[in-house]
C-alpha cells in the first residue's frame, strides 16, 4: 500500500490498494472480511473522504475515491479485525496551484 501524492481535495490516483496476505506471504484470495483505511499521521486535523471500508476482491482491497482536505504530509493505515495493521510510507497532499 503506497499512496501517491495529490492536491488538496483531489482523489488520490491511482487507487490505493491493500493486498491481504496469508501466513506464508501469498495473496489471500479467500479473505472475506472488510479492510478499513484511515489517516495514521495527522497533525493538521485533516479529514479523509471517500469510501474508507471495503471488502477485498481476490485478496485486493481497492480504495478508488480517497481524498484529504488539508495540505500536509500523511501516512495511511489499513486495518482489519484479527490481523496486524499496516502503515504506508509518507506522502504529500499539496495546495492546488491556480491555472
Amino acid at each position: 500500500m503506497q499512496p501517491n501524492s495529490a492536491d488538496v481535495g483531489q482523489v488520490i490516483t491511482p487507487p490505493v490498494e491493500v493486498v491481504v496476505r496469508d501466513s506464508v506471504g501469498g495473496t489471500d484470495s479467500s479473505f472475506t472480511g472488510t479492510i478499513t483505511i484511515s489517516v495514521a499521521s495527522n497533525s493538521t486535523g485533516a479529514s479523509l473522504s471517500g469510501t474508507t471500508v471495503v471488502r477485498p476482491v481476490n485478496g485486493i482491497a481497492s480504495f478508488g475515491n480517497l481524498a484529504i482536505d488539508k495540505a500536509g504530509t500523511y501516512t495511511l493505515q489499513a486495518s482489519t479485525s484479527g490481523a496486524t495493521s499496516i502503515v504506508s510510507s509518507a506522502f504529500t497532499i499539496s495546495t492546488r496551484n491556480a491555472p
